[in-house]
């Protein structure tokens, strides 16, 4: 039997890992809830809720500015810190996801989707060249680089719709809508593939294009996509 892939978890509550304690709650517009009291966090700007007084707000400035300016990306982030928690959430319908990334351990996201991460968390990025210009006409794509290289760290991720995770063994490969992947594993290879539909009547024709992920790892997916338009 074929593994479908598996829903992931759309709440949790008092969950630990990495030195911090967090909950899940809500249905349309999640809510993610973070203890800051021992251990760090960092999240996109605007996504803020609520938090207790003691919790302290500061900007975090992240490595390779310079690169960064330069790719128009963002140069600082949000952190916070203190005695309390913090409560975020996005202004868009969809699922918050918890990936737990053991010290050593790697992920790669699309870019947007990133919404916190615990401090242990290194966040980099590379730009994907020439999918974007088949789908979107634009020059490309960048891609958001998650490493815990300095313990174990927490990792939340915002997709649209609902978020599902395949995991794929060596040599298996899955093709998923270019909008419709969230997240992968740097052993996940990522190709795009061009299918040509034609129809005989009026000699009509259009082409399908695909990324095909190709195992071993995970692939996170999510049922929904909301395309932000890459400046070049």
């Amino acid at each position: 039997m074929v593994d479908l892939p598996r829903l992931m978890p759309t709440r949790a509550t008092a969950e630990t890992f990495g030195g911090v304690t967090y909950h899940i709650d809500g249905e349309l517009v999640p809510v993610l809830t973070v203890d800051v009291s021992r251990t760090p966090i960092y999240f996109e700007h605007h996504i803020l809720l609520w938090k207790h007084p003691t919790v302290r707000i500061g900007l975090k400035a992240m490595g390779g500015m310079l690169k960064r300016m330069v790719a128009g990306m963002q140069v600082f982030v949000t952190e916070a810190s203190g005695d309390g928690m913090i409560a975020f959430s996005r202004d868009g319908p969809g699922h918050i996801v918890s990936v737990h990334l053991a010290q050593g351990r790697e992920l790669e996201v699309r870019e947007h989707q990133f919404l916190a991460a615990t401090d242990a968390i290194d966040y980099s990025f590379s730009r994907v060249r020439g999918i974007s210009n088949m789908l979107f006409g634009g020059t490309g794509f960048f891609i958001d680089k998650f490493h815990s290289h300095r313990g174990d760290g927490i990792l939340w991720l915002h997709g649209y719709g609902n978020v599902f995770e395949k995991e794929l063994a060596a040599g298996e490969s899955i093709d998923i809508e270019p909008g419709g992947w969230l997240y992968k594993e740097p052993s996940v290879r990522m190709d795009t593939v061009v299918d040509r539909l034609t129809s005989s009547m009026f000699g009509a024709n259009m082409n399908l294009i695909l990324n095909r992920f190709t195992g071993p790892g995970r692939v996170g997916i999510q049922s929904m996509y909301v395309h932000y338009v890459t400046e070049t």
